[in-house]
């Protein structure tokens, strides 16, 4: 549903790696993945179809946490809420260094699970004062009907931050905070709503790489079945170049013996001789059948060499 969801790649490689570590794979599948993993790479590279974030906490971090701060790594978080939506969100922010994390739940218990697997402290919802004075960045995601900072008990909090910047990242839906605390000083609130306008906007933004992307995807497929049909002429160009090399060694010998003995640079230039000779025979004949690969299986060709050179199956 997402176009160029990258972690839809990391699941594919995470396939193919658990399929070839079982020996579940032959040459026409790793060809058949090797070739997808190429045409990602090169998506992921030539257009900006990955750069630009669509998830509601991937853009809550990317487009919003990001323009406010230039590092995380010596900003104190607290995820207030240990729902999915916060928990994706604090992924993000742990990918771009942050440390220190505090968890606060009405469920403690909750907390205390998230917090052990994020190496967060949890905290219980009597710290939520305290914590939202320490705080620089906020990210709220509670399942309460109504919110849980309210304009008016907010003003306290402000008076006891001395100014310091707080980014507030409220993702409930009903909202945590309301609205009118984004208006106090030094405080930057932005909701759901903001949110979802930027993931619509990077949407749109994706679906322009869209022709690009489809047309590297084109010239891969053709690439991938003109391989994929040129392998199946290989038994008959190896039987054919087994068939030329024995003539060739056949009637070299036979000239060396009438010739006599001769020095070893001649003989080694008419073996080159001999070995140009046969290679220019065969050049047109495998580079038509490498042609006609390119637009599919050559069974014709084939047959039809198979039946000159007389190369039996």
């Amino acid at each position: 549903m997402v176009v160029g969801e990258a972690q839809i790649l990391g699941q594919v490689k995470q396939a193919y790696e658990l399929a070839t570590s079982a020996s579940a794979t032959g040459p026409l599948t790793n060809a058949a993945f090797q070739a997808a993993l190429r045409v990602a790479k090169r998506v992921a590279t030539e257009t900006a179809i990955q750069q630009k974030r669509v998830s509601i906490p991937s853009v809550a971090v990317a487009d919003f946490a990001k323009g406010v701060f230039e590092r995380f790594d010596d900003k104190h978080v607290v995820v207030i809420g240990a729902g999915e939506m916060g928990e994706e969100a604090l992924r993000y922010l742990m990918d771009e260094g942050a440390q220190h994390i505090s968890l606060v739940s009405r469920s403690h218990a909750r907390a205390e699970q998230l917090a052990q697997r994020f190496a967060g402290r949890p905290r219980p919802w009597s710290d939520l004062h305290k914590l939202l004075v320490e705080a620089d960045l906020v990210v709220s995601a509670t399942g309460a009907s109504e919110p849980i900072m309210t304009a008016a008990n907010f003003r306290p909090i402000i008076a006891e931050r001395y100014q310091r910047t707080l980014l507030i990242l409220d993702l409930a839906i009903p909202r945590d905070f309301e609205p009118a605390i984004g208006e106090l000083m030094g405080v930057y609130l932005y909701s759901i709503d903001d949110l979802s306008v930027a993931c619509e906007r990077n949407r749109r933004e994706r679906e322009r790489e869209w022709p690009q992307a489809e047309r590297i995807i084109e010239e891969e497929t053709r690439r991938f079945m003109g391989d994929l049909a040129h392998r199946a002429t290989a038994p008959t160009i190896k039987r054919l170049k087994l068939r030329a090399d024995e003539v060739k060694t056949d009637e070299l010998a036979r000239l060396l013996n009438k010739l006599g003995p001769i020095d070893p640079k001649t003989q080694s230039e008419i073996t080159a001789a001999f070995d140009r000779l046969v290679n220019k025979l065969l050049h047109p004949p495998l580079e038509s059948l490498r042609d006609e690969a390119e637009q599919g299986p050559p069974q014709g060709l084939l047959d039809a060499l198979k039946r000159l050179f007389r190369l039996d199956d």
